[in-house]
């Protein structure tokens, strides 16, 4: 029987003077799973390696995120820098080989293949820790395989979910690259089903406390996300309200203390009241991207346009957080270089019930009306008596502005990108040219 390998990246080597004697080792590029995940704690330390991998640039820090909202821009954003990748991408123009397009794949199927390890691993992990061990890694690979089937294939409501070519479902641990472990791209429907399993088991397994990891919160606020992409408003609503209705979060009274920067400079602060998932950074470890490019004190690639500006009420104090730089309007949600990457807060909550309650007339938790009136008053702007649909996304849009969900809302509301209808080719990823060349089971996307 042949045993399942672990790869393991080689950080460094330490010289130890004063020891002569010849080290009885065995080397350590890679070993086999039985010798790495003996026990409880081994596999919590692969847990941890897991958030690691989830947090790297190429995916939650920050350009699962950015390069979405360059591809799925309307002349809100002015893109500035010289990554030609990125360019490729703000351009609408994405060859096969996009470095940037290549490397989120990879990443994002690192991050599941070592959430796999360590669910195949369960079996050691102590009997206290093993239902939350097993919802943590759910809530990785649940989270992962939902953008990674947002991005590199057609919107759920984009002709026949069923039959659509997703991405592949990988979901026991990779033991040897060849092809036997070629797989073919699965369902847009069986991808979202298996996303909503993972995160559906995610909540039901983790605590509501879990420090600045998962909790049961964190799995029900991207359920909520993944019922609205699905246009599935009931269970949408019904996610949401779970978050909200959990008291365990609170907006922070001034939007702009929900992006904290240290008059001192850059400086690791802890999640706020408002963040219900976030990836950690701090002046060791973890990087965000969002600071790289929106920041003028980062590369300050990214600028904003009037079109966006102008989307704003007199007196909205969201406008707060753009500024002035030398002629060039930059957005410091982002100016800390060490600053949590946001993955969901509260406000979204809210977003989400208001919409999905609308649009099925009912009021679970609280009226739409109520609902974004809350986000409303604490931006400073005055109450509504009624609310329409439009002015609901319209609060959307501007709320959660330059968070990355710019595509993904054109797609499921079915708008356009310029001249772009929401449905063309050229608003989803290439699967990138090295994986169609390497495994002979997978296909294209339509246009490339």
């Amino acid at each position: 029987m042949k045993k399942k390998i672990i790869y393991l990246s080689i950080l460094g080597i330490m010289a130890m003077p004063g020891c002569k004697k010849a080290l009885d080792t065995t080397p350590t590029q890679s070993i086999s799973a039985e010798d790495a995940l003996k026990t409880s704690s081994d596999v919590q330390v692969a847990l941890a390696g897991t958030y690691s991998d989830m947090g790297a640039a190429n995916i939650y820090g920050g350009r699962v995120f950015i390069n979405p909202d360059l591809l799925g821009d309307n002349n809100e954003l002015i893109w500035s820098g010289t990554f030609q990748g990125m360019t490729q991408i703000f351009n609408k123009t994405i060859p096969v080989d996009n470095g940037f397009i290549t490397n989120t794949w990879l990443t994002a199927y690192t991050a599941i293949n070592d959430a796999n390890n360590v669910l195949n691993a369960l079996n050691v992990v102590n009997a206290t820790d093993k239902g939350r061990v097993e919802g943590e890694a759910r809530f990785i690979r649940g989270t992962t395989y939902f953008d990674l089937v947002r991005l590199y294939a057609k919107a759920y409501n984009d002709g026949t979910a069923a039959s659509n070519p997703g991405v592949p479902l990988v979901l026991t641990p990779t033991v040897n690259i060849d092809a036997s472990s070629f797989v073919s791209r699965n369902t847009v429907a069986e991808v979202y089903d298996q996303v909503i399993v993972d995160l559906t088991n995610a909540e039901a397994k983790l605590p509501a406390s879990n420090g600045f990891f998962a909790n049961k919160y964190a799995a029900a606020a991207m359920l909520a996300r993944v019922y609205l992409q699905k246009g599935d408003y009931n269970n949408a609503v019904q996610a949401a309200n779970r978050v909200i209705s959990s008291g365990k979060y609170a907006l922070n009274g001034v939007f702009t203390d929900e992006f904290p920067f240290s008059p001192n400079g850059p400086t690791p602060i802890s999640n706020t009241s408002e963040d219900i998932f976030a990836i950690q950074v701090n002046a060791t470890q973890g990087i965000n991207d969002f600071n790289t490019f929106y920041s003028s004190n980062g590369r300050g690639d990214i600028s904003i346009t009037n079109n966006h500006l102008n989307l704003y009420e007199a007196g909205d104090t969201r406008l707060d957080v753009f500024y002035n730089d030398n002629g060039s309007v930059f957005c410091g949600k982002f100016e800390n270089a060490y600053g949590n990457v946001h993955v969901s807060r509260l406000a979204e909550m809210y977003l989400v019930r208001a919409e999905g309650n609308f649009r099925l007339a009912t009021s679970v938790g609280a009226t739409p009306l109520a609902d974004i009136n809350t986000i409303r008053a604490r931006a400073g702007i005055p109450a509504l008596g009624s609310v329409t649909l439009a002015q609901i996304l319209n609060e959307r849009k501007i709320e959660l502005s330059f968070e990355g969900f710019t595509l993904h809302d054109v797609k499921r509301l079915q708008g356009t990108v310029g001249a772009l209808a929401w449905n063309s080719p050229k608003l989803i990823y290439p699967i990138p040219d090295r994986e169609i060349k390497v495994n002979n089971k997978l296909t294209q996307n339509q246009g490339y």
